[in-house]
């Protein structure tokens, strides 16, 4: 299993043109919910966005994040995350992984300049995520993605935003990444880092133009092995979020929905679930 692939879900080519994109249209009776799938980290020749997801921001009287993105650009959030990443009980990496797995990692640290005892009070998961932004940034990725973007535009407009997790959930998610897959999550992480540029470009491709199948291929179909992963980062919180939009698409407003690509697809995605619930989905 490529776990390095979970990362993408917690984080192109601009000139494809394209019928589909990954934004929907969840309709009961006259009320209306939009749902747009976002990659969390985008490069800037990422933008301009689908022309979609500016026409759901126009018809939306509010949008929804899984947490308002500004809060998770704030100091306290930074820091309350890196508290919860390290140890607590005086384990190590070393203490965590096996001997190749810890090997692998120190190789692969020294050869980009990072000092292992930066790293060795630090979980797995936590390594596995600032190792992959780190190579991500080298490809010109920033922290601006589309849930970013649309959170500046909306306070600037004075758009109601709200949020369908807590910071605190969050963290908790992040930092219990991989737990029981130590070993394994990092050997895979560390392999597929070397290429990193082409799994980006599939997952910029796949996104701009809806492609449902390539999404689960890349985001569902390993992941499954795994229950433990797949339920906590996907199947659980979209169940959870199920409730949520419903009672959205009770109301008269019409909301935004604005969460990771890899919530919509698969068998337990948004799209199957809403769909399943006897609402008309319509991608746009």
């Amino acid at each position: 299993m490529k776990l390095r692939r979970t990362l993408f879900c917690l984080f192109a080519l601009p000139l494809v043109l394209s019928a589909k994109t990954s934004v929907w249209k969840v309709s009961s009776g006259d009320n209306s919910v939009y749902l747009g799938g976002t990659c969390h980290i985008l490069r800037p020749q990422d933008f301009p966005l689908p022309e979609a997801y500016e026409q759901a921001y126009e018809a939306a009287d509010s949008l929804t994040f899984e947490v308002d993105p500004a809060k998770l650009q704030s100091p306290e959030f930074s820091m309350q995350l890196m508290a919860a990443s390290r140890y607590q009980d005086g384990r190590t990496l070393k203490d965590v992984l096996n001997t190749e797995a810890y090997s692998a990692l120190s190789k692969h640290a020294g050869e980009n300049g990072i000092p292992m005892v930066v790293l060795d009070s630090i979980k797995p998961g936590m390594v596995v995520t600032m190792l992959t932004i780190q190579e991500l940034m080298k490809l010109g990725v920033t922290q601006e993605g589309v849930d970013l973007f649309y959170a500046k535009k909306s306070a600037e407009a004075q758009k109601p935003i709200g949020s369908l997790e807590t910071a605190e959930f969050q963290i908790q998610l992040l930092t219990s990444l991989g737990e029981g897959l130590e070993d394994e999550m990092v050997l895979y992480s560390l392999q597929d880092l070397d290429q990193i540029e082409s799994l980006y470009q599939e997952m910029i491709r796949a996104w701009r133009e809806g492609d449902l199948e390539g999404l689960e291929k890349l985001f569902v179909t390993d992941m499954q092995e795994y229950p433990s992963i797949y339920d906590a980062l996907l199947k659980d919180r979209n169940l959870n979020w199920l409730g949520q939009i419903k009672t959205m698409l009770s109301d008269a407003d019409t909301e935004y929905v604005l969460v990771g690509v890899a919530h919509m697809v698969g068998p337990d995605g948004l799209i199957h679930l809403l769909e399943d619930a006897g609402y008309r989905v319509e991608q746009l």
